[in-house]
């Protein structure tokens, strides 16, 4: 036994010594790996925790150091794993904040920070610099957001103004059903302490100060700018690109974009921070090389990457720094960097890198689709066309490479975030390959050129022409998301997986494109497993909402639910986790009076205290009430307000609704968790 002990523990060594070279991009994964630990943990870990898991952390690190080089990788995965932990602790205490305890009404003043649009449509303002009646200063949210409703028309918002209002606020709600996705917590890492609504104008309290939130104001009337030359739809996609902000694209245009799977064209990320580095990049090369007496003198491939890093670092600051600029201005960095040193550009080690710095400064990064997207889609690119450098069809005219490489960087990219676009967002585009492949290529050869040359001409007053061409690929590309969201079937419904499957392929396909050796192959199998697993996605036969307003029943035509209005937005995220197309009132026309609790009674769903006070049922029937239960007796199960207070959205699963999942249960006790920060 002792030999076949020393043989195994030997090949596992030499199998770790066959991967020198290759180990620097497992880094972000090992990190990611305690990142996503410390956001699974069901209760908050506590100092000591942290600084045994630091201590755990050196000594491993240290340990590696000492040993034989082939235990070296697994005591550094440990200690990596252990680092994020740490880091991604260490983030959630430095962004902790006061949170609203209950529902507040009154006068609410504060400065705009950021404006948006709400997923009803209605223009929102995030407020920092809050006041609120009758309460402390210390005890005032940091920011709060609140949309604006009703007639609205006395002045335009602006950021640095400071303005004041009638609003209703309340704490950032958790999660619509258990296990979903926790608001709370992606609030908390926002600094937002409260949200809410007001129907009542707002006033002015305080025009903008000279010199306050000056790139946000630069931001805004640039956009204004952008959309005054370029009115309609088209204007407000060029200024979404050009300064990252939105509030004027309607609700009907960004559904089309996500149905065509062109969205990520919206959004300021990789795509547009790499095209407009790439376009700064070669026309500064351009340029020095037109002038010999130069361009012979000097590092012109340098000094172009060093134009465009700051290029890059000029739109990050002008998009207004948000994650997904960060994350690809960092990702465009690395590379731009890597060209400066004479390295290669365009590699693993420098996806690596990027994550590993995306992580250590916003570790909750991990848990969103950008995130996910963004690296999944960079890492299976790099990857793939690193193994077809030099392997490329001989038998492809020259001409013919650049559509050939579209084709392949498109359906790459579109395979890598397919199965997190739709664990995210619940649905397939599936005629997203058609709608990139006709998008694509004119954002890169028209529009962000245009953008890119509009932007230096601005100061002159010369923009017009060139936001004239940009306008033009921007109607084409929007032509083409109207098109294609409007074909039969463009959409798919998919199930939400277990918690399981995301990280489970991920490890699969990471393992398969980072491992050296044939064993990398067992990539394939967890993957495998993975799509297995979420093909066996079980439903919970009842969800009941935070509030009771809203109950769903599963049935053979899928989920009723109990009211055909109210509840919106938790009736279409229950319906689209179960992946049902339909909305919420083809939903309520199966409940049909009175549903059925599986294996028996029936499920009465009682809103008001007038209809509380005289709701009557048998043993064995459930009763949910949106109000405080009567204090008389009744022999059924009742869920109350009270109850749900406590318990938040409630999933019951079974054959004889025996299983009852809480939220509170699966959010744990974590710093953003009501009555669990240290500020209350």
């Amino acid at each position: 036994m002792r030999g076949q002990e020393l043989r195994i523990m030997g090949a596992v060594g030499d199998g770790f010594l066959r991967q020198r070279g290759h180990l620097f991009p497992w880094v972000p994964v090992c990190l990611a790996a305690g990142v996503g630990g410390y956001f699974a943990l069901p209760v908050e870990p506590r100092a000591p925790h942290y600084a045994l898991a630091a201590g755990l952390a050196l000594a491993l690190a240290g340990l590696a150091l000492r040993v034989r080089p082939a235990a070296t990788p697994p005591l550094m995965a440990l200690a990596l794993v252990l680092a994020g932990v740490c880091v991604a602790g260490a983030r959630a205490h430095m962004v902790a904040g006061p949170v609203l305890e209950w529902r507040y009404y009154g006068p609410v003043a504060g400065r705009v920070v950021v404006i948006d649009r709400s997923a009803s449509d209605a223009l929102r303002l995030t407020l920092d610099r809050v006041t609120l009646r009758d309460m402390a200063p210390a005890r005032t949210p940091e920011r709060v957001r609140v949309s604006l409703h009703g007639r609205q028309g006395l002045f335009a918002p602006r950021p640095g103004q400071r303005v004041a209002m009638t609003a209703h606020l309340s704490p950032p709600a958790g999660a619509v059903e258990p296990g979903g996705f926790d608001f709370r917590r992606h609030a908390w890492f926002k600094r937002l302490g409260a949200v809410g609504y007001t129907r009542a104008p707002m006033v002015l309290l305080r025009p903008a100060q000279a010199g306050a939130l000056p790139v946000a104001r630069a931001r805004m009337a640039l956009s204004e700018r952008v959309r005054a030359a370029l009115p309609g739809e088209a204007g407000s996609f060029a200024a979404a690109i050009m300064t990252g902000d939105r509030s004027a694209i309607g609700q009907p245009t960004l559904e089309a974009l996500r149905i065509s799977n062109l969205a990520h064209l919206l959004a300021i990320s990789g795509l547009h921070m790499g095209l407009l580095a790439g376009v700064v990049l070669g026309a500064l090369r351009l340029g020095l090389a037109a002038v010999p007496a130069v361009g012979l003198r000097v590092p012109a491939r340098k000094i172009a990457a060093a134009g465009a890093l700051l290029a890059a670092a000029g739109y990050l600051a002008l998009s207004g720094g948000n994650v997904a600029t960060e994350r690809a201005f960092i990702m465009v960095a690395v590379m731009l960097v890597a060209v400066i040193l004479d390295r290669r550009a365009i590699s693993l080690r420098a996806v690596a890198v990027a994550a590993v710095v995306v992580l250590l400064l916003r570790p909750e990064a991990l848990l969103g689709p950008g995130f996910q997207m963004s690296f999944a889609a960079t890492t299976a690119l790099v990857a793939v066309f690193g193994w077809m450098r030099g392997r490329a069809p001989a038998d492809v005219p020259g001409w013919l490479r650049p559509v050939f490489g579209v084709v392949i960087a498109s359906l790459i990219a579109g395979l890598a975030t397919a199965p997190v676009a739709a664990a995210h967002f619940n649905q397939i585009a599936r005629f997203g390959l058609l709608a990139n492949l006709a998008s694509v290529p004119l954002m890169g050869t028209l529009v962000m050129p245009a953008a890119v040359l509009a932007a230096c001409l601005m100061p002159l007053g010369l923009e017009g022409a060139a936001l004239w061409a940009m306008g033009l690929g921007l109607e084409w590309i929007l032509g083409v998301a109207h098109w294609v969201a409007a074909l039969p079937g463009a959409r798919g419904a998919v199930v939400s997986p277990s918690g399981a499957v995301l990280p489970l392929m991920a490890v699969g396909a990471l393992w398969l494109i980072l491992w050296q050796g044939r064993l990398r192959l067992a990539g394939l199998a967890l993957v495998a497993v993975a799509l297995l697993l979420w093909t066996q996605a079980q439903r919970p036969a009842i969800l009941v909402s935070g509030d009771g307003g809203l109950v769903g029943v599963m049935t053979a035509e899928g989920r009723a639910l109990s009211r055909a209005r109210g509840n919106g937005f938790v009736a279409r995220i229950w319906l689209e986790n179960d992946g049902d197309s339909a909305g919420q009132q083809a939903a309520a026309a199966r409940w049909q009076g009175v549903a059925r609790v599986p294996g028996g009674g029936r499920l009465i769903h009682v809103r008001g205290k007038r209809a509380a006070r005289d709701a009557a049922c048998r043993a064995g029937d459930w009763m949910v009430l949106n109000v405080t239960a009567p204090e008389r007796a009744l022999p059924c199960r009742v869920i109350d307000l009270a109850e749900l207070r406590e318990s938040g959205a409630l999933a019951v699963s079974g054959a004889r609704a025996r299983r009852v999942l809480r939220a509170s249960d699966t959010a744990g006790r974590r710093l953003w968790s009501p009555r669990v920060n240290r500020f209350q």
